[in-house]
């Protein structure tokens, strides 16, 4: 007995818009639950150049910040904290715009070279350069 013979065969179908809707709720889930780093430093490579030495110019200051941290400005040494360093600024300066130029030692501490350039801002002086050496071949 074939009780399916006048009934045309149903062809079994995948519902795709339920599928989709559910892709759909897994991507928006997905998208608020996740978490960017962010990076508080930045990967730069720092040019080389090999060019001869400047000619010393008159209106230069130079700093010196030795391993210890004491601070010498034109080679004459200065105690204090980075308010007698800005008021040897400024009597070096003496009314322009020179450039200072801080020499300071590979084992100096980063607080001492800070203090400097805080010495400099508060004398007025703008123009901060940083002496290096070549390396030996």
């Amino acid at each position: 007995m074939n009780f399916q013979r006048g009934r045309a065969r149903d062809e079994p179908e995948i519902n795709l818009i339920a599928m989709i809707d559910v892709l759909l709720v897994i991507l928006i889930f997905l998208m608020v639950t996740t978490t960017y780093s962010k990076f508080a430093g930045l990967e730069i490579n720092l040019p080389t150049a090999d060019a001869q030495a400047q000619q010393d110019k008159p209106n230069e200051i130079d700093v010196v910040v030795m391993a210890s941290g004491s601070v010498m400005i034109n080679k004459a040494p200065v105690s204090g904290g980075v308010e007698m360093i800005a008021q040897s600024l400024r009597n070096a300066a003496a009314g322009g715009e020179p450039v200072v130029v801080i020499n300071a030692d590979a084992k100096a501490a980063h607080q001492s070279v800070i203090d400097v350039m805080q010495a400099a801002r508060n004398a007025g002086l703008t123009h901060i350069s940083f002496a290096t050496q070549q390396k030996a071949q």
